[in-house]
């Protein structure tokens, strides 16, 4: 009798576990395949661009409490093969301080880079090489984020991503979804 309630116990364990081991495994093999088809990113080789000049500057609006100003330099936009939309960004401080850089956006990882410092020469610009570039995630929950605001409402919409025309018509017209600060 003994026997007869062991075997009764243990088949069911031995049949869910053997069925588990067969799950576990097609899984595996699910992952592998999966993995088998990932692309590698390969990153194109930023060029810096031209400094910017007032002319070409496109007004973001951020929101929030802050008195500086941001500012899409248009002539810089670029998207490119790489999925990266590439931009020079200008703040102004109340003051007058201008800070200067280009950088880039992944719109499908909602990574930010850090390319180069500008720094304004008495009759033109010039940029500094950031030596520490390198891909960070966007903060999507901080407020008065620029990096957010430009993921969210200009570069990286759900309308078009990466799309260099509606990047531009949406600098034009003040975003994804106007808002009233």
């Amino acid at each position: 009798m003994r026997h007869f309630i062991a075997a009764t116990l243990i088949t069911p364990f031995l049949v869910g576990t053997a069925t588990a081991a067969a799950t576990a495994a097609n899984w595996g093999e699910f992952e592998r395949d999966f993995e088998g088809e990932a692309r590698t990113w390969n990153e194109i080789q930023a060029r810096l661009p031209a400094y910017p000049e007032d002319r070409n500057l496109v007004r973001v609006e951020i929101g929030g409490t802050t008195s500086h100003r941001y500012f899409v330099d248009r002539a810089s936009l670029s998207a490119g093969e790489d999925g990266v939309v590439r931009y020079v960004m200008v703040i102004r401080s109340a003051t007058g301080a201008e800070n200067v850089s280009f950088e880039g956006m992944r719109c499908e990882t909602g990574e930010r880079k850090l390319y180069a410092f500008g720094r304004k020469q008495a009759t033109d610009g010039e940029w500094s090489r950031n030596r520490n570039a390198r891909w960070e995630p966007i903060q999507a929950r901080l407020s008065g984020g620029y990096h957010r605001e430009l993921f969210f409402h200009y570069f990286c919409t759900v309308e078009a991503p990466n799309h260099l025309p509606t990047i531009r018509r949406l600098l034009d017209s003040g975003g994804q979804y106007q808002r009233d600060y």
